[in-house]
């Protein structure tokens, strides 16, 4: 079955940020999710049934580098930077994660959460423990969404929150096999960062990711400064906190590390060279005082780039919000953040650092069809801000004063999974 959609289309090609595809008066054709045909309505209404309007701007579906579902319920928890706020507020919650019934709990809501938002991808943090990622591929399953998560390994974790070197590698496997292809999910092997794993899982995890080359590699990097200043103790034959994870193995091509706020030279390198890339979370370095990304340092060593919620440090599910907040930080550095490149950060961008940018995240013909109906009007103030505008501002005003309310409607692989009600 072909259904058609007659909408102002906008998207930004895996290429290049500055390559923008644009029909003021557009059409999106879609076969079995697939988009066959894009362009303007003019030159395809003959050749389709006729389309169902949709009023807003149509962007390819949001795609979220880097998030943690276990984290939902601690979003908002006061008073501590990085490494005291695990200890005091996260390690607990998910700990709570051992019981099978709490996962199936927190899932579904988090996925939600992400359609409503406009999020239809995403590369996921859950917990050490094995039934937190069936849960949330289970529910990604059912919800037909393409997400990528892998059991957490950390066995120098706290209590009811570790692994060792041996069940580390004996759940990821057995996830691995669960899941492998199954509907539109990804395996990524996950240690939580360089000072929750022993010299030898991390070992473990280079060589998991060795053996398994078409699944992602997903951790932290470089976020905080106390986080690094313990690090450097602990490896202090290390050039960096990149080397550290060099050294094991675990920069390759298929590296996504969250954060890199404070990254050398040297690092930003070794990044560009290997491939790896970057999932810049703005919302969460600013909560937990970590800093701002240096946009024009990863602009100089043209490093990947995506860009990550990380609820719940992050504090928004919106990728809109955490766009503008990526606004922010890059002007905090004398940057100046396009509104372009910032779809481009949340769609094509994401979707090129995760690999999935042949399935998702440009919207074009042979893609998935995954997209977000944006309404530029979804405030008073909006509405006044935009009247009249260009697309340029129409996409600043929604970057910086746009939320969940901007949302009109959510789909996946052409068919709606959410819509905002009256």
């Amino acid at each position: 079955m072909i259904r058609t959609y007659r909408a102002e289309l906008l998207s930004v090609s895996h290429d290049s940020p500055d390559a923008v595809r644009h029909e003021s008066d557009g059409l999106l054709a879609v076969e079995d999710g697939i988009v066959i045909a894009r362009g303007a309505y003019a030159d395809l209404a003959d050749s389709f049934p006729e389309p169902e309007v949709l009023p807003g701007l149509v962007v390819p579906g949001f795609i979220d580098a880097h998030v943690h579902y276990p984290q939902t319920d601690s979003i908002a928890s006061h008073g501590e930077q990085l490494l005291d706020w695990l200890d005091r507020h996260i390690f607990p919650a998910e700990k709570a994660f051992v019981d099978k019934a709490h996962a199936d709990d927190v899932a579904p809501f988090f996925l939600d959460e992400l359609l409503r938002n406009g999020t239809t991808s995403a590369l996921v943090f859950p917990t050490v423990h094995e039934q937190s990622v069936d849960a949330l591929f289970e529910a990604a399953l059912s919800r037909n969404m393409r997400i990528i998560s892998g059991k957490v390994l950390m066995d120098l974790g706290p209590d009811g929150l570790n692994d060792t070197v041996a069940s580390g590698r004996a759940g990821t496997e057995a996830l691995i096999r669960r899941w492998k292809r199954r509907g539109r999910l990804g395996y990524a092997v996950t240690p939580r960062f360089a000072l929750a794993s022993s010299d030898a899982q991390l070992a473990d995890a280079g060589a998991l990711l060795a053996e398994h080359p078409d699944v992602l590699m997903h951790t932290h990097l470089s976020e905080n400064l106390h986080e690094i200043a313990a690090v450097a103790t602990r490896f202090a034959d290390s050039a960096d906190y990149l080397d550290v994870y060099d050294r094991f193995g675990l920069v390759t091509a298929r590296s996504v590390f969250a954060h890199g706020v404070h990254l050398s030279d040297r690092a930003c390198r070794r990044l560009h060279q290997s491939g790896a890339g970057v999932a810049v979370c703005p919302s969460s370095n600013l909560f937990l005082g970590s800093g701002h990304f240096d946009f024009g340092q990863a602009q100089r060593h043209a490093l990947r780039l995506g860009l990550g919620t990380d609820v719940g440090a992050g504090t928004t599910f919106s990728m809109l919000r955490t766009a503008g907040l990526a606004y922010q930080a890059a002007l905090a550095r004398e940057d100046r953040l396009d509104p372009f490149r910032a779809l481009y950060l949340a769609t094509a961008g994401s979707a090129a650092l995760l690999h999935i940018e042949d399935r998702v995240g440009a919207l074009e013909v042979g893609q998935e069809a995954d997209f977000v109906v944006l309404d530029s009007a979804a405030t008073s103030l909006m509405a006044r801000r935009t009247v009249n505008a260009d697309l340029a501002t129409r996409l600043f005003t929604l970057q910086i004063l746009g939320d969940e309310r901007a949302i009109a409607s959510t789909y996946v692989m052409g068919e709606c999974a959410y819509k905002r009600t009256p």
